[in-house]
């Protein structure tokens, strides 16, 4: 098992300072928040890609790829009837595909619920007719590049639209793309009422990423999610990528979190049979 950590509680930080914390930690690679670049994707050059990649390499990291795909944009949105604003939704996710491949990522984790929740004024099986749309013609540019499409499950006091695991596998078996799987996330799992083994085990023949992370949002052994039955339940799926630390708050402040978590992951890894 190996373990990454996503940048966006760095981003008080610049960009580099993060990456040298995070690898400091003991992370192998970083999962990159797009806004924390301080700039639009479109505005990062091919230069700056390569520069991000070999300050990342001579820490001893690599990319896992992108999330938070459209945090901090304005009038993006997958499920809109606008043919100018998906114009433009489409543009900027293929962007992000070709920056995740130009720093040697792999994922595209989409999660975005003001993004993707339903328009108002739109029924709730439109905005899944017109997402799924989206989906699948952002794939033609993800399957060109290399890159995979994460579709994450949100709970409903975040977003509509991908609530449970079960609504996320359903709409990877819709878009019917070889690069169109899903990420699951620990905290998303943890409001569903089917353990988190079991969804795993459901999930598993389209799983590519996983996301650590406690039910109370902090990091993986902030609070009482245990995380033994995961990797042992990871394991019998044999999933061997990246599990990935993304805690939404820091109490003890975020080098103790990154520290504490993946210390906990390991213990748990261990404890569970799988090599870490």
């Amino acid at each position: 098992m190996r373990f990454a950590m996503c940048n966006e509680l760095y981003e008080d930080r610049p960009v580099e300072t993060g990456f040298r914390d995070i690898a400091g930690a003991g992370y192998e690679a970083i999962e990159l928040a797009p806004f924390t670049l301080g700039r639009p994707a479109e505005q990062v050059s091919a230069s700056d890609r390569r520069d991000l990649r070999m300050r990342a390499a001579d820490l001893g990291l690599g990319f896992t790829g992108l999330h938070w795909l459209l945090a901090r944009t304005e009038g993006l949105h997958i499920a809109s009837a606008d043919p100018v604003v998906r114009r433009r939704t489409l543009d900027h996710l293929n962007v992000l595909s070709g920056l995740c491949a130009d720093l040697g990522g792999a994922v595209l984790v989409f999660g975005s619920p003001a993004q993707r929740s339903t328009p108002e004024g739109m029924s709730a099986q439109e905005g899944r007719e017109r997402s799924i749309e989206m989906f699948r013609d952002w794939s033609v540019r993800a399957e060109e590049d290399g890159t995979t499409i994460c579709l994450e499950a949100l709970p409903t006091d975040e977003t509509d639209f991908l609530n449970t695991t079960g609504q996320v596998i359903e709409a990877v078996s819709e878009v019917d793309s070889p690069v169109v799987k899903l990420v699951l996330d620990v905290k998303s799992m943890s409001a569903e009422p089917m353990p988190i083994p079991e969804q795993i085990s459901a999930a598993a023949p389209h799983l590519a990423y996983v996301q650590a992370n406690d039910a109370n949002r902090g990091g993986p052994g902030f609070g009482d999610t245990d995380f033994v039955p995961i990797f042992r339940a990871l394991a019998a799926v044999r999933y061997d990528g990246y599990v990935s630390v993304e805690a939404f708050e820091a109490p003890t402040g975020i080098d103790d979190l990154a520290v504490r978590s993946i210390d906990y992951l390991r213990g748990c890894a261990l404890d569970a049979g799988v090599p870490a």
